[in-house]
């Protein structure tokens, strides 16, 4: 007998250490002749060690030392893949059927214990003349971890796995210590067939409505003839484009722009009409969920003192319906001293603004993002750049900084916001950036870099051409502030020259913990606006998509997220944030999520947390949904006062057909799986030898072959019988 949680022998000797004063310590007061308290005592510490004893799961070697005792489960994939008809001019799962019963089972059948078994979404005992490709996914992990559990305790010489590779499954860890032999099935070259890879919906930052789709997709076998793609809006088609690849098998990529609507949530797909003769035509389309526009974004604008930047940005700022703005300018100082303010605001926030800045933490966390224009360390006290170096990096608000005010002199170097910024505030010396077209364009005119050009803050048109021309036309900015290159991670959007004629960063960006900063270092933006024709957008283009990237992270301190796609059958999380108003977790909440399904059934999920003790305030609710559709939930969040309930948050599931994504053969998933395992790749010509090897692999799993003995019936027999002989011997001798 052995154990398969050993301790060490320090480790054993404090265990039965510490037994044995607690077991002597529970009676060494009581009233009873030293005999019955020597006897209690050692009752105690027998069920004591025997609960260690049982901790340490003791195992004992199996009695099986012949090697026709060693097991070999065959796996055998009856996903929908396996029906693609590729393998030499048989269906896959025909082809695996034919190696199964021609070569495999006639080479091991004599030698071994075999056992066949199918998997799909599940694994389950299966003869060879009822298999049949129709699981709607192929859980290969899954298979592999049921299969080493189904075994467990058994000498398995090798798991052999026939599949095309495929597999949807989240988990990829496999059978631990069992050597897998995988053989492929089907062909490494796809014939004729057209796929759409990707859709994706983009940040929608240009306005509450247009949301870009951007579209990849490829075809095998057709050359370099064009490739129709239509777009379908909850199914009805509003766009057909025609995309020509450089040649076969080269991905193509399209970006659609639509306008969802504004009180549901829109499913676009994107299809291409199958051919004669495909191969997989499920893979032909995909789906995407666009959610309808959240609600308003608040945003805060502190000005240091009065002047054109502040007057332009307020009214493009306010001209945006999908923000609200409250706005404080630092007017100057009264008689007494004292700062004085002009603030714009919500009624119900104006009160709070009275000093310039919200003074409390929930009152600044109810923003979703700030703007800092020319300020300074000392416009701020230490907790208010404190908070609001947490409203980023806590919150996940949005912060921009902007003004020469914020960077001349001290600006907000050594301040607790230096390190939420994307640029280095003290080495300005290394501040140069190199120019995308290697040299710039002139004096403080704009100039994108690759960056810029994919970010969304940057597009003035839905037309990358387009875009580049309405920044070139642009007039120059006044000066830029002299501050230093990015920090680790930080983008550059866009570059400027600054004193000296070398190039400078004027847009830059960053991630800091779950928000995003932003900084701006050009003076009079507001040109941009009065030297061009007044149906010129750029001006007020720009600062909105900069404020609304800012603040689209930011949540509510109650909110639910969903998984961004899901495939029905598979385990779909649900996410619910419960935090105060100072976004601190609301400690011992009690969270369910109700979940609509397509077909109107409403089904109620209790939401556990997900950290020990809900220290972070996340909780995590899990769902399977059973078929494909459009699935709405919210959250219902109570904690003391009265319940809060989340706005309904929608999740598409089944919107791509994984299965049938990429139907070539995947050898680099098998031999990923035989390399982890210590098992081998066999080609179909090679299926001969795999007897040699099992045989090979017998002796170490005859070794490794256990029976556990701990967690029987006799243990929680052992363990019930020890505690009531306490039990009777203490109501026998009078203690309670």
């Amino acid at each position: 007998m052995t154990f398969a949680n050993p301790l060490p022998w320090w480790g054993l000797t404090l265990v039965l250490s510490g037994a044995a004063a607690l077991s002597w310590l529970a009676y060494w007061r009581a009233r009873v002749a030293p005999a019955r308290r020597l006897l209690l005592s050692g009752v105690r510490f027998v069920t004591l060690v025997a609960i260690v004893v049982l901790l340490m799961r003791p195992v004992a070697r199996t009695s099986d030392t012949d090697a026709s005792h060693a097991v070999v489960p065959i796996l055998i994939d009856v996903s929908r893949s396996m029906s693609i008809e590729d393998a030499g001019g048989l269906r896959r799962i025909d082809r695996a059927r034919q190696i199964l019963e021609s070569e495999i089972l006639p080479a091991l059948g004599d030698r071994f214990r075999v056992e066949v078994l199918s998997f799909g979404a599940g694994l389950s005992p299966v003869t060879p003349q009822s298999l049949t490709a129709a699981a709607p996914r192929s859980d290969l992990a899954g298979a592999l971890q049921d299969t080493a559990e189904r075994y467990r305790g058994r000498a398995v010489a090798g798991i052999v796995l026939l599949s095309d590779g495929g597999d949807t499954s989240i988990d990829k860890s496999g059978a631990a210590g069992i050597p897998v032999f995988p053989i492929g099935i089907g062909t490494l070259t796809v014939g004729r067939d057209r796929e759409v890879l990707s859709v994706t919906a983009a940040e929608a930052v240009l306005d509450d409505s247009r949301v870009d789709l951007a579209v990849s997709a490829v075809s095998h076998g057709h050359g370099a003839a064009p490739i129709e793609l239509r777009l379908l809006e909850n199914g009805r088609p509003i766009e057909v484009r025609r995309a020509t690849p450089a040649g076969d098998g080269t991905p193509v990529r399209e970006v659609f722009h639509v306008t969802s609507t504004r009180n549901a949530p829109t499913v676009y797909t994107i299809e291409i009409p199958a051919a004669a003769g495909e191969l997989v035509p499920e893979n032909n389309s995909r789906s995407v969920l666009v959610q309808p526009p959240s609600r308003p974004r608040r945003v805060l604008l502190v000005q240091g003192a009065p002047g054109f930047e502040h007057s332009f940005l307020q009214r493009a700022l306010n001209g945006d319906r999908g923000l609200e703005i409250d706005s404080v300018v630092r007017k100057g100082q009264n008689e007494q001293g004292g700062d004085t303010f002009y603030i714009q605001a919500a009624a119900q926030r104006s009160a709070k603004l009275a000093t310039g800045y919200p003074a409390s933490r929930e009152d600044l966390f109810g923003y979703d993002a700030i703007v800092l224009a020319n300020m300074d360390g000392s416009n701020l006290g230490g907790r208010e750049l404190e908070a609001t170096r947490d409203f980023v990096g806590a919150r996940g608000g949005g912060l921009l900084v902007l003004g020469a005010q914020s960077f001349v002199r001290n600006g907000l170097a050594d301040t607790p916001l230096e390190d939420v910024l994307p640029l280095d505030l003290s080495d300005r010396g290394r501040g140069v950036v190199a120019a995308s077209s290697g040299s710039p364009r002139g004096a403080h005119r704009v100039e994108l870099t690759a960056a810029g050009e994919a970010h969304p803050i940057m597009q003035l048109t839905g037309d990358l051409d387009e875009t580049r021309k309405r920044w070139e036309a642009v007039p120059a900015l006044a000066s830029l502030s002299p501050v230093g290159g990015p920090r680790p991670g930080a983008s550059v959007l866009a570059i400027s020259t600054g004193p000296g004629g070398a190039a400078r960063a004027l847009v830059a960006v960053q991630r800091y913990g779950t928000g995003r900063s932003m900084m701006f270092t050009g003076e009079a933006s507001w040109r941009w606006r009065m030297m061009l024709p007044a149906a010129d957008r750029s001006y007020d283009t720009f600062w909105r998509q900069g404020i609304r990237w800012l603040a689209l992270p930011a949540t509510d301190p109650v909110s639910l997220t969903a998984p961004a796609s899901a495939t029905a059958g598979e385990t779909v999380i649900w996410r619910v944030a419960a935090r105060d108003a100072g976004f601190e977790p609301l400690r011992g909440a009690t969270v369910d999520v109700r979940i609509t399904a397509p077909d109107g059934r409403v089904e109620t999920v209790p939401a556990a947390a997900e950290s020990s003790g809900g220290s972070d305030g996340v909780f995590v609710a899990k769902q399977r949904p059973d078929g494909p559709g459009v699935y709405r939930a919210s959250a219902d969040v109570r904690a003391g006062g009265r319940p809060i309930t989340t706005p309904a948050v929608s999740l598409l599931v089944g919107g791509a057909d994984s299965e049938m994504t990429d139907p070539r053969l995947n050898l680099r998933v098998l031999q990923r799986v035989a390399s982890a395992s210590g098992g081998r790749l066999i080609q179909p010509a090679d299926v001969g030898g795999l007897a040699g090897q099992l045989r090979a692999a017998v002796p170490a799993a005859i070794a490794a072959a256990r029976r556990d003995l701990w967690h029987t019936g006799w243990s929680f027999a052992l363990i019930v019988s020890l505690l009531a002989l306490e039990w009777t011997l203490r109501r026998k001798w009078g203690l309670r």
